[in-house]
């Protein structure tokens, strides 16, 4: 439980993406301050530093510590002041004992404030933990965009093949998005551009991408080749749209394959990480959403209802 012994003046902020509402009250109940506040950062230190200099020590207390929340929180720590935050859950019960039903950002941020000030046992403290989960929320939500990101690519590239060479689609679309089989479509784009480049060639291209599978794979592509004899219709606009959509999914994919690395580091800091990937089928990705979901795993009495 967070001390608010020293407390003298509690700020509840309902944050926004604009602007927050802030309510500040005392130690007594009394409010110190009651207005709606702009989501900057020389905004934010005029209030902590005037309810400071008038009250004394202020507890910063938002809904949300992540996302919206981060700036204020950032700021607080900054100028000194100790920062918390009520969890939404947590708050929407407290909700029920004030008076009046309507849900207003005023209402909201009071609630807030009083129940730092009552009820100190419903506050989480924001750590170091914290902010690895913050962090995580946003770079899971970027890869999760650009798996999306990747998955209409492929199906992109899936369908010019299948229009231009549905013989050759059925070699390299079980291997679209392996490395070698990207370099080889933004190398050649077309059928005939892959036949010309003749067998050799197309080896020690593929090889450093795929030691074991370049001679196997260039066999496969070229036993694909002898089975169409015409061109289709759009063929060579085809071979102008391959490379580019090759070269955008390798990109795509090498941004996914940094954020796994940097998923992995801030997963295996956190003090749950051992829990949750000790857990059948439980990898990178999925503990990293898990965590996110769960927080620090405080509403989980032992690792057994977790799992």
């Amino acid at each position: 439980m967070i001390d608010t012994g020293d407390i003298d003046v509690f700020l509840g902020l309902d944050v926004g993406k604009g602007e927050h509402h802030a309510t500040a009250v005392t130690p007594a109940g009394k409010k110190a301050f009651d207005k709606r506040l702009p989501n900057t950062e020389p905004k934010l230190r005029e209030l902590f530093a005037k309810l400071k200099t008038k009250h004394g020590t202020v507890l910063v207390v938002v809904d949300q510590p992540a996302s919206i929340g981060a700036l204020p929180l950032a700021v607080a720590r900054n100028m000194g002041c100790p920062v918390a935050y009520l969890p939404g859950l947590t708050m929407r019960r407290i909700a029920d004992l004030y008076p009046g039903e309507a849900k207003t950002d005023a209402r909201d941020a009071f609630i807030i404030a009083d129940a730092a000030r009552a009820m100190p046992h419903t506050l989480r403290a924001i750590d170091g933990e914290d902010e690895t989960v913050a962090e995580l929320e946003m770079i899971v939500g970027f890869d999760d965009d650009l798996a999306g990101e990747a998955t209409r690519v492929a199906n992109r590239l899936h369908g010019l093949l299948t229009q231009i060479h549905p013989s050759l689609e059925r070699v390299l679309g079980p291997r679209l998005q392996h490395p070698a089989v990207l370099t080889l479509l933004e190398r050649f784009g077309s059928p005939a551009q892959i036949r010309k480049a003749g067998r050799r060639r197309l080896v020690t291209l593929l090889r450093p991408k795929a030691p074991r599978m370049a001679e196997r794979l260039v066999d496969e592509i070229f036993d694909a080749l002898d089975e169409q004899t015409v061109t289709v219709p759009g063929t060579d606009a085809a071979a102008l749209i391959v490379p580019s959509l090759a070269g955008s999914l390798a990109a795509v994919l090498d941004q996914r394959t940094l954020l796994a690395r940097r998923i992995e580091e801030l997963l295996e800091a956190h003090p749950l990480s051992k829990v949750l990937t000790s857990m059948p089928g439980i990898g990178v990705r999925t503990g990293a959403r898990i965590l996110i979901e769960v927080g620090d795993g405080s509403t989980f009495p032992t690792a057994g209802p977790l799992a």
